[in-house]
C-alpha cells in the first residue's frame, strides 16, 4: 500500500488543489464519484438490471454518491438512494447539493431517512440490494456516530451484501482506525488520492475491506509532498 494521509492532510490536499491549482471542488467530487462507480462495476460484473442501494450523508461524501448512482444508472443498474436528511437540508449551492439536484432531474428514486432512528419508507430495501454504496460519512468524523447514521450503519451491516465505502467506511476514525460508536463493515472502500493512515491501525483492516485508491485529478506533486 502506499504512502497514508492523515485527516488533517486530506483537507490540506483538497485546499491546495482548489487555491493553488483552480481546480473546482465540484470537478474534485465528479472525477471522485466516477472513479467510485467503476470500482461498482468491476464489483457488479454486468450492472444493468442490478439493483443498488446507495446511501447517502448530507456534506461530500454523500455527494460523492450521488455521483456514484447517476454513472451506475447510466451504465442501466436500478439505483435507489436513502438520504440521511430530507434533501432541502442540503444547500443547493454546494457540491453535494448540485449532485443531488441532478440526481433529482434524472427522476431518480430518492428515501429519505428518519432523524431519531433512520427508518424509511421500502422497508427491506437493501437486502434486495446486489450492491450496497455507503456515502454516509467522509474523514471528518471525530466523534461518536449519531442518529440516524448510527441505524442506518447497524442496517448497512446487517443486510449481508456486498459493501462499496466511498473514501472510507462510515464510522471509522480516519486517523486511528477506531470504530467510533459503529462503523460499516465494508467489502470493498474506494479511497481518495491516498490511502488514509486508519485503514491499516486497529479495527480499520477489518472494517476497510479491499482498498482502492482513485486519482480524482490532484496534480501527483501534492500527493508526493505528504511526509
Amino acid at each position: 500500500m502506499r504512502k497514508a494521509c492523515t485527516r488533517e492532510q486530506v483537507r490540506e490536499l483538497d485546499r491546495r488543489a482548489m487555491d493553488e491549482y483552480g481546480m473546482p471542488g465540484v470537478v474534485l467530487m465528479e472525477n471522485a464519484g466516477r472513479g467510485a462507480a467503476e470500482v461498482a462495476v468491476e464489483m457488479l460484473g454486468n450492472p444493468a438490471n442490478r439493483r443498488v442501494v446507495i446511501f447517502c450523508g448530507k456534506g461530500n461524501n454523500g455527494g460523492d454518491g450521488f455521483v456514484v448512482g447517476r454513472h451506475l444508472h447510466n451504465r442501466g443498474a436500478k439505483v435507489e438512494f436513502v438520504l440521511a436528511c430530507p434533501p432541502e437540508e442540503i444547500d443547493p449551492w454546494t457540491d453535494a447539493g448540485i449532485n443531488l439536484q441532478i440526481a433529482q432531474k434524472m427522476g431518480l428514486h430518492l428515501h429519505v431517512a428518519a432523524a431519531e432512528d433512520g427508518r424509511f419508507e421500502a422497508a427491506g430495501l437493501e437486502r434486495s440490494a446486489d450492491l450496497i454504496v455507503d456515502a454516509l460519512l467522509g474523514t471528518g468524523l471525530t466523534g461518536d456516530v449519531r442518529e440516524p447514521y448510527l441505524s442506518l450503519i447497524r442496517l448497512i451491516n446487517a443486510a449481508d451484501k456486498p459493501v462499496l465505502a466511498i473514501d472510507i467506511p462510515s464510522g471509522l476514525d480516519c486517523d486511528a482506525g477506531r470504530i467510533l460508536r459503529a462503523a460499516v463493515r465494508a467489502t470493498r472502500t474506494a479511497t481518495f488520492v491516498l490511502p488514509k493512515l486508519g485503514f491499516t491501525l486497529a479495527e480499520g483492516p477489518a472494517q476497510t475491506g479491499q482498498v482502492t485508491v482513485v486519482d480524482i485529478g490532484v496534480p501527483k506533486e501534492l500527493g508526493e509532498s505528504i511526509e
